[in-house]
């Protein structure tokens, strides 16, 4: 995990622990508009339409359809991109590269927040992966999609298979 890595993994902290403000009763409405605006600034600027439909569904933010479809267009465009990269490792170039398109496909999941397609190419990804250090990062992976969704199951299972296989 490079420093770029670790600088995402701190801004989808922050931007989980600020959802997570919106959405608690205690917090102060004054404390409420500007978390919105530190969330809309992060989401656009991430690109995250996956996760922007889920906090519109939510009514943790207003959805403005524009301000969606752009993100979408540029969501598909890398995704493109991405399978482009895969499909040309498996055709011309060896193991560790083919793991590697597969990998950055999946953080890419995780940087617009698309939580089953993250998680679907890192099982994916783990096919592809021999050594433990590699399959341990894909369990941090996992970890940290469900430490930002605050789902305490995926945090459980993801530590027991860290038990377990290691």
């Amino acid at each position: 995990m490079d420093a770029q890595d670790g600088n995402q993994q701190s801004q989808q902290l922050i931007l989980g622990h600020n959802v997570f403000l919106l959405k608690h009763p205690d917090v102060p409405d004054i404390e409420k508009v500007r978390l919105k605006d530190e969330v809309l600034i992060s989401v656009k600027s991430n690109e995250m339409a996956p996760y922007y439909e889920t906090l519109a569904a939510d009514k943790v933010v207003e959805l403005d359809q524009d301000v969606l479809d752009s993100m979408r267009a540029k969501n598909e465009e890398e995704i493109k991109k991405l399978d482009e990269k895969i499909a040309d490792a498996e055709e011309n170039l060896g193991e560790s590269e083919v793991r590697e398109a597969h990998l950055a496909k999946s953080l890419y999941y995780i940087r617009i927040g698309d939580k089953e397609k993250a998680l679907e190419q890192l099982k994916l990804t783990e096919t592809k992966t021999v050594a433990v250090g590699q399959k341990m990062d894909l369990v941090f992976y996992t970890l940290q999609i469900g430490f930002f969704y605050m789902d305490f199951d995926l945090i459980s299972k993801s530590i027991d298979k860290a038990k377990k296989r290691w």
